[in-house]
């Protein structure tokens, strides 16, 4: 399992698409799973958020949910069947989400302790002025949860954004030595970037070991 972490906009989703697409290229059974994307509590976490109903700790737990199931369904069979997993945000986003939003760490860590934790993880390192302008570039604001209007640190979302994200950059930090992570700096060039991802996994693993038969 490989995972890409970082504060939204750090260009983390770029860098995912473009090493499916190489490990594709090679005949590498792999396969992308994305936060927050198991349709079995979509419906439900929508919902919610759209009323603005979640507490820190309610938040946690459809997070948690969402990702057991995805882990379970998809994830453990791919993985016994010789597939890469290529995760965009592992549970490392949860350790620092949910605890900034005021989660007691080690009660956030115990839900997700079933599950094993990532060979190789990417920390996409980017200064929050340089990420809050590439989000700009893509949508007038950022969403609600993602600028974390829900913890009322500033009515206006940009500043909400710029609070919450330094918030979830320090816990990165503290996770990047504790986890082993790769740290790559993302305001270098994307093709930059992706060259040294790129070198990461062929020094980490021997994508062969993981290429459909040859018939």
């Amino acid at each position: 399992m490989i995972a890409f972490e970082g504060i939204d906009g750090s260009g983390k989703s770029t860098q995912i698409h473009l090493l499916k697409r190489w490990l594709e290229f090679r005949g590498v059974k792999v396969f992308h799973c994305e936060w927050d994307s198991s349709d079995f509590v979509k419906n439900a976490t929508s919902k919610v958020r759209s009323r603005e109903l979640l507490t820190p700790t309610t938040f946690s737990l459809l997070h948690a949910t969402d990702f057991a199931d995805r882990y379970e369904r998809q994830v453990l069979p791919l993985l016994r069947a010789g597939y890469i997993v290529l995760w965009d945000r592992y549970y490392y986003t949860a350790f620092a989400r949910d605890v900034v939003r005021g989660c007691p760490p080690p009660w956030v860590r115990g839900i997700y302790d079933f599950a094993a934790q990532a060979d190789l993880t990417f920390f996409f390192k980017a200064p929050l002025e340089l990420c809050l302008s590439r989000i700009r570039s893509d949508r007038l604001e950022p969403k609600y949860f993602e600028a974390g209007m829900d913890l009322r640190l500033s009515p206006d979302p940009r500043e909400s954004f710029r609070l919450f994200q330094q918030r979830l950059f320090e816990q990165y930090l503290w996770m990047s030595t504790e986890y082993s992570f790769r740290v790559i700096d993302a305001t270098k060039p994307i093709e930059g970037q992706h060259q040294l991802v790129r070198r990461l996994v062929d020094e980490f693993i021997d994508p062969s070991q993981f290429t459909y038969p040859r018939r």
